[in-house]
């Protein structure tokens, strides 16, 4: 239905929470976003950043559906909010009509920013991971190690989780969190502990270039798989031959970026490409990786899914101006 009046509908992440979408209809959602753009029936343009110092990080996507939807949105992560008292993570999505370009939904970013980056790895994970994974590792332990323990757990049978990170009570959060879903929770002793027994690892630390790699994929299990959402910046640039399958989310993207996740030759395809099954299966008997900065398609995905949900519930604000 073509929107035209002037009113819409504002949907708060506390909203977006209580609609209780799982993970896997996000993964969902966004395989069938890339197979319409695959098709040509979603239009997407490369994420845009900025880093403007002091570690900040700001990004805005843009996407067009065939089915109606324009998506837009603008994130910010601020590493100095926690000592605010805010969330260091904020932004907004707006959501309009693709026939009349009016406005139809404002939606909190965070919700959807930490759900559609589980839901990516996820998408790779299904077809790049040992089905039979069972144990976790996290590097780094903020609002995506909580998000991606959420979607492997729905993904997985994990029984054990192991935590690296700087701070110990953002580890103790996502340990108890885990602890909570009958897994196994620990600390690790340091990086190389969590990588080394794990089936599958999660990297999320913050987007700051200047972090010295410590990281090496030669410390992996042989049939381990990665999911690097940090733009591959704690990684050791000379060990990651030795991921002979590294899928990015979207190469065009990639080979735009100022700042390469890593050389160009050694990525393998990206995630339309898995999907559409040009990368060859898995034989789990070397490491493969996701290393990935988000794309509009995900949070294209991720946002109608919540507006189109939201609606049929009736449930947010509803703004007449």
């Amino acid at each position: 239905m073509i929107h035209t009046g002037g009113d819409f509908i504002f949907l708060s992440d506390e909203v977006l929470e209580k609609l209780n979408i799982s993970p896997t209809e996000v993964a969902d959602a966004i395989e069938a976003a890339l197979v319409a753009k695959a098709e040509g029936r979603l239009h997407t343009s490369p994420k845009t950043a900025i880093l403007p110092g002091r570690a900040r990080y700001m990004m805005s996507t843009l996407a067009v559906g065939d089915d109606g939807f324009i998506v837009v949105k603008q994130v910010s992560l601020c590493p100095e909010n926690p000592e605010r008292n805010l969330p260091a993570i904020n932004g907004a999505i707006m959501v309009l009509d693709a026939e009349t370009g009016l406005l139809r939904a404002v939606v909190g970013a965070n919700w959807i920013t930490a759900v559609r980056t589980a839901a990516l790895s996820a998408v790779a994970a299904r077809r790049l991971a040992d089905p039979a994974s069972g144990t976790l590792a996290f590097v780094g332990a903020g609002v995506q190690a909580h998000s991606h323990l959420a979607a492997f757990a729905e993904l997985f049978p994990l029984k054990r989780i192991c935590v690296s990170g700087r701070g110990q009570a953002n580890i103790e959060k996502l340990c108890q969190k885990a602890r909570g879903m009958g897994l196994h929770a620990e600390a690790s002793a340091s990086p190389q502990a969590a990588l080394r027994d794990a089936d599958v690892v999660v990297t999320s630390i913050n987007l700051d270039f200047s972090i010295k790699p410590f990281l090496d994929a030669r410390w992996l299990k042989k049939n381990a798989f990665a999911a690097i959402t940090d733009a591959c910046i704690p990684w050791i640039p000379e060990g990651m031959e030795a991921f002979t399958t590294v899928v990015v989310d979207d190469l065009t993207q990639e080979s735009e970026s100022e700042n390469p996740m890593l050389p160009y030759e050694q990525i393998t395809d990206d995630l339309t490409g898995l999907v559409a099954g040009k990368v060859s299966e898995q034989s789990f008997g070397t490491p493969s990786a996701f290393a990935f900065r988000g794309i509009a398609l995900g949070d294209y995905a991720a946002a109608v899914l919540a507006v189109q949900r939201a609606e049929s519930a009736g449930v947010g604000q509803r703004i007449t101006p």
